[in-house]
């Protein structure tokens, strides 16, 4: 396979992992799971981890999972694949975890336009405390009235 057909499946991926991180928020998280999901809105808890951090472990096995796909069953999308998933739940843990809810004290003064809007749409899905209402469920890519001053 051409080097140019993994780098398009892994960003193919990568992108396509925004959209499952919105679906699944929106109809998974907010849906038949909540009881996991809760806690991420409501600190009811005096824990670091969260029964939210249930969804990363899931991501993490089906990366894994292509991973191996790759190494043994010569399934050679599964590397691509596993790569841009992968790579999705860094960025995801950077921008959710760190970024926005600061679970590390990093990039506290990150200020430029798009850092706010994040933190604004973040800010306002997380102004709904249940699990019926809520809106801006994506992470990365979110709507432009956030971006506004």
């Amino acid at each position: 396979m051409t080097v140019l057909l993994w780098i398009l499946i892994f960003l193919g991926t990568f992108f396509f992992m925004e959209f499952m991180a919105w679906f699944t928020h929106k109809y998974i998280m907010h849906g038949f799971l909540w009881y996991l999901h809760k806690d991420h809105h409501r600190k009811d808890h005096d824990s670091w981890f969260e029964r939210n951090d249930a969804f990363f472990i899931f991501y993490a096995v089906v990366s894994i999972t292509l991973f191996l796909l790759w190494k043994y069953n010569d399934f050679w999308a599964g590397l691509p694949i596993g790569l841009g998933i992968f790579a999705y739940g860094c960025t995801y843990f950077l921008v959710h975890d760190i970024f926005i809810h600061q679970r590390f004290k990093l990039f506290r003064n990150a200020n430029n336009w798009y850092a706010r809007g994040v933190r604004r749409a973040h800010k306002i899905h997380h102004k709904h405390l249940g699990k019926h209402d809520g809106e801006c469920f994506g992470m990365l890519f979110v709507p432009f009235k956030y971006f506004k001053k």
